[in-house]
């Protein structure tokens, strides 16, 4: 999934009864992580619940993309990481700099919608995300 469709689907959607669920689907359709990357190494510190996002770097032709893994013991919040893993996945380590992630989040109305240790973990992960990314670029 990418940005627009993420963007597109949140549209669809009435009230936020009908997005929390479709968070939820978001993260029931996450890709498990193995047990073996759930380490101190890829927590992301600042999260109420515990989360886990993991970069994996691609070569291509023009350089090189990051792919990310996530995961979490909460459900919801596992929904969160998808949709942050469908702005930040599968981009070069410059694109993901770029990327204004509030206009994003303001355009499907998520972060007005979290709880603010929610909130606070979603930038948490955004964090880790750029920091990342930085060490790449």
């Amino acid at each position: 999934m990418n940005i627009e469709e993420l963007e597109e689907n949140f549209e669809l959607l009435d009230d936020w009864e009908d997005r929390y669920r479709y968070i939820i689907e978001l993260g029931e359709k996450l890709p498990p992580l193995p047990d073996e990357l759930h380490t101190p190494e890829w927590k992301v510190k600042g999260c109420q619940s515990q989360v886990w996002l993991v970069p994996q770097v691609e070569a291509v032709e023009n350089g090189k993309i990051i792919f990310f893994r996530g995961d979490s013991d909460a459900i919801i919040v596992k929904g969160i990481i998808a949709i942050v893993l469908a702005v930040y996945s599968g981009k070069t380590a410059e694109e993901i700099l770029r990327i204004n992630v509030d206009d994003i989040f303001n355009k499907i109305g998520l972060e007005e919608h979290l709880s603010p240790n929610r909130r606070n973990g979603l930038f948490s992960m955004v964090q880790k995300i750029r920091h990342y990314a930085e060490e790449l670029a």
